[in-house]
């Protein structure tokens, strides 16, 4: 590809630019008590952060300066922003929120900084698929969820109690400088097949965000934070199988169900061959017991008193009759 110009060079730190005045709106939006516009203002600045660094990619304008500007932009439209909006709305006036506030951002700059640092270590071809812990964008959207709740349901409750959203605020910060592997959408690739209906897809989720936005923001949160434990799940598997790296999909899937992992996952039955085997190793590694010769004679001649031996005990099984 040819080398780009300076004016082509300059659309993706322009779009970073204007993700961080998203952000920063935000908080003037809060002061002024329009929570609905805060939340679309750092909404927005995830939309702007998810296209500047593609635009980027594809124009060929990658650069450090543009690298050093997205993260400087992601500390405040993400971190600063939301923890300054959250202690508006719930905190203000409160030395506690203030620190609650601060944790927030804080591990946010932490998060951003370990991902700069990661960037230049050689990791496996696999660690490409995934972030190590929650990234930026996701972390001040989750953040204003009990924001949302509140907005759209439009009367106090549970969520909205000063303890839950410093709880909540807490726990989410924990969450962006965790080590939990979460899923990365970049690396998604989609066959052709699928074009189609994923387009259908994206028409229908545009129509969901435009006609009912604080729902899907909602239903998006949730879905983020239950796709955790398939993230983590999934990075475990392609750690134990090397052959798994750098392989498509489909041969991924072929990969599984040679381990028997879908087998598992069915909830299939082992074959009987497996059981007998196993009950022939058992019965191999345990020891017998002794024989009394006076007990088998008085089950024999069905004297009275005489213990008899179950079914289970001589290795039969009952037959069922119908």
């Amino acid at each position: 590809m040819a080398p780009s110009g300076p004016g082509v060079r300059l659309l993706p730190n322009a779009i970073t630019v204007l993700a961080m005045c998203a952000g920063l709106s935000a908080v003037y939006f809060a002061i002024n008590g329009f929570y609905g516009a805060a939340i679309a203002s750092i909404a927005m600045a995830a939309v702007f952060d998810g296209l500047d660094g593609r635009i980027a990619r594809l124009l060929d304008a990658t650069s450090k300066m543009g690298a050093e500007l997205d993260s400087l932009a992601d500390a405040i439209s993400f971190g600063v922003a939301p923890a300054l909006v959250i202690f508006v709305w719930k905190f203000e006036d409160s030395r506690e929120g203030w620190v609650v506030a601060l944790i927030f951002a804080v591990c946010m700059v932490l998060r951003l900084a370990r991902f700069n640092t990661l960037l230049e270590v050689e990791q496996p071809p696999f660690a490409k698929e995934f972030f190590v812990g929650v990234p930026a964008p996701a972390g001040g959207l989750l953040l204003l969820l009990p924001l949302i709740l509140d907005e759209q349901v439009r009367r106090p409750g549970w969520w909205s109690e000063p303890w839950v959203v410093g709880a909540w605020t807490v726990a989410v910060a924990l969450l962006l400088v965790s080590r939990i592997p979460t899923l990365s959408v970049k690396t998604i690739k989609v066959p052709p097949r699928a074009v189609a209906p994923l387009l259908v897809l994206v028409a229908l989720l545009a129509a969901a965000v435009i006609t009912f936005p604080l729902v899907a923001l909602i239903a998006a949160s949730l879905l983020y934070l239950a796709h955790l434990p398939y993230s983590v799940r999934r990075y475990r598997w392609l750690a134990k199988h090397p052959e798994a790296w750098s392989v498509p999909a489909a041969d991924r899937r072929a990969i599984k169900r040679a381990h028997g992992v879908a087998a598992r996952r069915l909830g299939l039955r082992q074959p009987l061959g497996g059981r007998v085997a196993g009950a022939a190793m058992r019965a191999v590694r345990r020891p017998r017991r002794a024989v009394d010769p006076t007990q088998v004679a008085a089950e024999t001649n069905g004297q009275p008193g005489a213990k008899r031996r179950g079914w289970r005990q001589i290795g039969l099984r009952r037959h069922h009759r119908p």
